[in-house]
C-alpha cells in the first residue's frame, strides 16, 4: 500500500496517513477492505451508468421523455469522475513514490489512466469557462468512452487480452509489419498498372493503399478496383496472399488465449494446498537473537524454532544454545484455526516468463496476490511498484490461490 513520503525511521503524520489511506480507497481494493471494495462497486457502477446515459442521450425518443433525467444522471456521474481524478491527482505520490509529488502528478496526468480520468468529466465542464468552444469541447466528451478500460482493472478475466497481446507483442509486430510491406507492395503495383487508366483513383503511389487494405481483409467496398488484365491478375494475388496473412496474427491471438485457457485450467483442477507451516530465517551480526540463548527469546504463540543450521551442521534448538550470526533458523508455525486462506508461494523468474523486464506496479496481478519480498542474487530488495522485476529474481508471495509457475515453500 501507498507509503509516500515515509523515511526509515520516521513516522508519518497524520496528514500522510490520511492520503495513504484515501489511496488504498480509491485503487482496487481488497475483499477484506470493505470501504475500499464499496468504492470499487460505486466506481464500476458510475462508469456502466455513465456509458448508458451516452448512448440513450443519441436516441431522439429518449431524450424527449427523459432528456432531463438523463442529463442530471450524466451531471451525477460526472461529477463523481471529477471528485475521483482530484482523489487520484492528490494521492499521485502514494502511486509514485520514488518521484517528487510535482513529477508524481505529471507521471499519472500524462499516463494512460490519468488521461482517461481527465477526459472523462474535463470536457463537460470547460463550456461553462469557455462557453465560444462549446462545439469542439463536446467532441472530446466522446472520450469518456474509454473510462470502459477502467473496468479491466476489476475483472481479472478482462486482463487476459492484455496479457495474451503482451505475451505475443513480438510475434504480432512482425506479422503486422509483413502486412503493411505488402500492402504498400500492392499499391506501388496498382499505382504502375492503373494510373494511366484510372489516373483520379490510382493518383499516386500511396494512393492505392486503401485498395490493398480492403482488398487484403477481403472487405472489397469496390469504390476502388483495377480494371486492367495485369491489374486483376495482380489483384487476385493480393487477396490470396492477403487471406493467408491477415490469419497470423488471428492464429496468434487464439493460441494466446488458449494457453491462458489451459493455465486457468491447471490452476483450477489443483487441490487446495495446506499453509505454509516452516519458513527459514538467516540471522544477521546486527539482529537482536545474534548470541543469545533460545531459553531468553520470547516468540510469539504457537511459534518455536524447529532448528538451526549452522555451516553445514544441523543443531538441536535447546533451550541453553547460543544463536551465532550466519545461523539458519527454521522457524514452526501453528497452522490458522481462523480460516484465513494466505499461501507463501515462491516464483523464480525465467528469461521467457512475462514478468521479465516489468515493474512491480504494472504487473497484471490478482488484487488478492502481495509480493512480500524479492531475493536477487542473494539479496532481499524492498518490492516497491518502480522495481523492475530480471530474470533469475526469486519472489516471495502471499496469495489466496496457486499462482502458475508458483511453488510453495517446505523446508
Amino acid at each position: 500500500m501507498g507509503q509516500a513520503g515515509k523515511k526509515p525511521g520516521q513516522q508519518l503524520t497524520k496528514y500522510q496517513k490520511l492520503r495513504n489511506r484515501i489511496f488504498d480507497i480509491i485503487e482496487v481494493g481488497y475483499v477484506e477492505d470493505f470501504i475500499g471494495r464499496a468504492y470499487d462497486i460505486f466506481n464500476l457502477a458510475f462508469i456502466v451508468i455513465n456509458l448508458v446515459v451516452s448512448v440513450l442521450l443519441t436516441y431522439s425518443s429518449m431524450t424527449e421523455k427523459y432528456g432531463e433525467l438523463l442529463l442530471h444522471i450524466e451531471a451525477v456521474t460526472v461529477a463523481f469522475f471529477a471528485v475521483d481524478l482530484v482523489l487520484r491527482i492528490w494521492t499521485a505520490k502514494c502511486l509514485f513514490p520514488n518521484s517528487s509529488e510535482p513529477v508524481a502528478v505529471l507521471r499519472y496526468v500524462f499516463s494512460f489512466n490519468g488521461l482517461v480520468d481527465i477526459f472523462s468529466c474535463l470536457p463537460y465542464y470547460l463550456p461553462f469557462f469557455f462557453p465560444s468552444g462549446m462545439a469542439a469541447f463536446r467532441i472530446f466528451r466522446v472520450m469518456r468512452i474509454f473510462r470502459i478500460f477502467r473496468l479491466n482493472a476489476y475483472f481479472d478475466s478482462l486482463n487476459v487480452i492484455g496479457a495474451v497481446i503482451k505475451s505475443k507483442a513480438r510475434l504480432l509486430m512482425s506479422s503486422v509489419f509483413i502486412i503493411l510491406m505488402l500492402m504498400l507492395a500492392g499499391s506501388l503495383c496498382m499505382y504502375s498498372l492503373e494510373h494511366t487508366v484510372q489516373p483520379e483513383a490510382f493518383d499516386n503511389a500511396l494512393s492505392g493503399l486503401w485498395w490493398a487494405a480492403a482488398t487484403m481483409f477481403t472487405v472489397g467496398y469496390g469504390d476502388i478496383y483495377p480494371i486492367t488484365a495485369a491489374g486483376k491478375v495482380i489483384g487476385i494475388l493480393i487477396t490470396i496472399l492477403g487471406v493467408g496473412l491477415v490469419a497470423i496474427p488471428t492464429g496468434i491471438i487464439s493460441a494466446g488465449f488458449v494457453e491462458q485457457y489451459e493455465i486457468f485450467k491447471k490452476q483450477s483442477e489443483k487441490a487446495e494446498e495446506t499453509d505454509v507451516h516452516f519458513i527459514c530465517v538467516p540471522l544477521q551480526g546486527k539482529d537482536i537473537w545474534t548470541d543469545k540463548k533460545i531459553a531468553d527469546l520470547q516468540f510469539p504463540k504457537g511459534m518455536m524454532i524447529a532448528a538451526v543450521q549452522r555451516d553445514k551442521e544441523v543443531l538441536v534448538p535447546r533451550g541453553d544454545l547460543i544463536l551465532k550470526a550466519g545461523d539458519g533458523i527454521v522457524l514452526g508455525v501453528e497452522g490458522n484455526r481462523k480460516g484465513l486462506n494466505l499461501k507463501l508461494q515462491e516464483i523464480e523468474l525465467k528469461e521467457q516468463h512475462e514478468w521479465n523486464g516489468q515493474m512491480i506496479k504494472d504487473l497484471d496481478i490478482s488484487r488478492r496476490t502481495y509480493i512480500v519480498s524479492v531475493r536477487r542474487k542473494g539479496k532481499a530488495m524492498i518490492p516497491s511498484g518502480d522495481l523492475e522485476l530480471k530474470a533469475g529474481d526469486v519472489l516471495l508471495l502471499y496469495t489466496k490461490k496457486k499462482m502458475n509457475d508458483a511453488r510453495e515453500i517446505q523446508l
